[in-house]
């Protein structure tokens, strides 16, 4: 019902006795620019009979100061039914598109797996979520922390190249739940065989990194287990084992080393330049939550790709702009003036980063890892 009031811009019965203001207003990505009077962003939304709920989320805030040629973002609050590894939960939020959830869900977001796109629009239907979560299998002897976004520990178990075998049982249904900080059991039931399959556990290292957030961590390579074939000879005494030896042990698959990047970098309290293409950026990144860490996420990306320059231009790959967008022409989508005003670059900027990866800390760890975003 809103949009509709908004998009027909009618105007409202508030007094005319302020000062007549131009504002651009985004209501849940329905964005017109439009005349209005008011002291305040709440007397412009009032003067366009648009109602703020006590859960919506206003950026400027409602009793803030009206600034003509100002910007004033509205996300309405809705509940929404997800299914958040095996849990179903219904909550509150002004998460519009499921891109725009996982970003809400702040660290846990970063890599998790849907069962729609992140640009996909929120409705009636519940969505799944698995998030990236350490399942701590113990098979063999060792303890294997695995980090996986799989769902269910069928899944996990496969990723990580751990065989089952005919007569081996795990402690938790395969079909079932994956969730953070489990322990799966692995009983191998094969133990009187001549030939047994076992794992070869890898190594996990840390390595500090200046280009993350202080406490953020990035898996650079997943730790993956090695398998051996163990032969024995065995000797038994009225069909009762008595003694076993190993006659060979071949190794078949080598283990790969897990490495996880620990950030430590402190995030600058410094506020960029008034006016300058940065500070546009911290505005518009505030306005859909990216502060703190986000923001020095967000700052670092868009310095290594241009340099914060809107005309940043690659003849090599015709990437262009802040964002770098490919072709530069994409931004289009987000203003006519695209080659030549930041708002409009940053603006389809944030919202590539939440389409395809959730939150500007995800495409930095993307670019972090593989040179790109």
């Amino acid at each position: 019902m809103h949009g509709v009031v908004l998009l027909a811009l009618v105007g409202g019965s508030l007094a005319v006795t302020h000062e007549q203001k131009t504002v651009t207003i985004d209501y849940d990505g329905h964005v017109a620019t439009v005349d209005a009077y008011g002291d305040s962003v709440g007397d412009l939304l009032a003067y366009h009979h648009i109602a703020v709920g006590p859960d919506d989320l206003v950026q400027p805030a409602p009793n803030g100061p009206a600034r003509d040629g100002g910007e004033v973002v509205v996300r309405t609050s809705r509940e929404v039914t997800v299914e958040i590894d095996g849990a179903t939960t219904t909550f509150a939020t002004t998460a519009h598109t499921v891109g725009e959830l996982l970003a809400a869900l702040g660290p846990r977001g970063d890599g998790a797996v849907t069962s729609a796109s992140r640009s996909s629009v929120l409705d009636r239907d519940p969505v799944r979520v698995s998030t990236v979560k350490t399942v701590h299998v113990a098979v063999d002897g060792s303890v294997l922390p695995i980090r996986t976004s799989q769902s269910t520990v069928r899944d996990v178990l496969d990723v990580a190249g751990i065989t089952l075998g005919k007569h081996d049982r795990t402690s938790a249904p395969l079909d079932g739940a994956a969730v953070d900080g489990m322990v799966v059991l692995v009983s191998r039931g094969d133990a009187g065989s001549d030939t047994v399959t076992e794992v070869i556990p890898f190594e996990s290292t840390t390595i500090e990194s200046d280009e993350l957030p202080e406490g953020y961590e990035v898996v650079r390579t997943a730790g993956v287990p090695g398998e051996r074939v163990t032969t024995y000879s065995v000797k038994t005494l009225d069909g009762t084992e008595i003694e076993r030896t190993v006659k060979s042990r071949e190794v078949t698959r080598e283990p790969v080393d897990e490495e996880i990047l620990i950030g430590t970098l402190d995030v600058s309290t410094a506020t960029p330049d008034p006016g300058s293409a940065k500070a546009i950026g911290q505005a518009m990144a505030a306005e859909r939550g990216w502060a703190g860490s986000q923001w020095s996420c967000l700052e670092q990306l868009w310095d290594k790709e241009s340099g914060w320059r809107w005309n940043a231009d690659n003849p090599a790959s015709s990437a262009y702009g802040i964002p770098q967008a490919l072709p530069g022409s994409k931004m289009a989508t987000a203003g006519a003036d695209w080659e030549t005003n930041p708002a409009t670059q940053i603006s389809w900027g944030l919202g590539y980063i939440a389409g395809r990866y959730g939150t500007p800390c995800g495409a930095w760890s993307h670019s972090v890892d593989v040179g790109w975003y």
